[in-house]
């Protein structure tokens, strides 16, 4: 079995880290490069920054702070937000990024997707999904049943798009993807724990590595994400950023519960 990853993720608002609860209700988490310093001596996989109002500020990522990050860190990293065209990843690859993450622009331009991966490779490109589960109607036969599906929304979790998330994936993979971050809307920052049945539906759906995002909260839930959940890889935030575990701590948990992580 492949070695199991552990992903900090630090999503930046005007140079600051923050956090929130369901993508809303933010607060000041700290400096990026001191954070990921903090992460990088703690043995994280790798690590992924989102400037989260880049999208709905209409704006790009800034390059500068993909520059800082690979002249100070010594692990892979990805950087997402506003990433609207090819050569919004040429800057970002070029100023030292691992791999870039893309949400609202694979949606609005699909394309992007397949025309990344084929000039960047797909080990580069990452869709990022951020899902909320929904409740519809529909008609089976003679009586009512409900359905539930998740809903992919856009804009940092601010917009509906009607696009099944698991159909999405699958869609993504097929348009050259190399992994998926997906992430719950409704147990982000809960710390209540992950999504489990839309993790597994959507690991299930797909062959590319899937991260599962949002509701991490004890060394448990993480375990229940790689295990239940069957994700290639677990991202957190708030139990990192304000202390309460070590991405070390983590992975100590995993190895005693035989689940496979890398090492020092």
């Amino acid at each position: 079995m492949l070695a199991r990853r552990i992903i900090p993720c630090l999503d930046i608002k005007d140079g600051r880290v923050v956090k929130g609860t369901s993508f809303v209700g933010l607060r000041d988490a700290g400096d990026p490069l001191e954070l990921a310093q903090r992460y990088n001596e703690q043995s994280a996989d790798e690590l992924i920054f989102l400037d989260i109002a880049a999208s709905a500020e209409n704006r790009g990522t800034t390059i500068e702070l993909a520059t800082r990050l690979a002249r100070e860190l010594f692990i892979p990293f990805t950087i997402g937000g506003g990433i609207s065209s090819l050569d919004n990843i040429h800057a970002l690859v070029t100023a030292g990024a691992d791999k870039v993450s893309v949400n609202s622009s694979a949606i609005s331009n699909p394309d992007l997707i397949t025309e990344g991966a084929k000039r960047f490779g797909s080990q580069c490109i990452v869709v990022a999904i951020d899902a909320r589960k929904c409740d519809l109607e529909v008609q089976n036969q003679k009586t009512k049943e409900t359905a539930s599906k998740w809903e992919v929304f856009s804009h940092g979790g601010s917009r509906a798009t009607g696009l099944d998330a698991v159909l999405w994936a699958k869609e993504m993979e097929a348009r050259g993807a190399g992994e998926i971050l997906l992430t719950s809307m409704d147990a982000d920052g809960h710390q209540d724990g992950f999504e489990l049945e839309l993790t597994a539906a959507i690991s299930g759906t797909v062959n590319i590595p899937v991260i599962a995002s949002g509701g991490g909260g004890t060394f448990e839930h993480f375990r229940d994400a790689l295990t239940i959940g069957k994700a290639d890889a677990v991202l957190a935030a708030s139990v990192f950023h304000y202390g309460k575990y070590t991405v070390s701590q983590v992975k100590q948990y995993l190895r005693d519960h035989n689940i496979p992580v890398r090492t020092v």
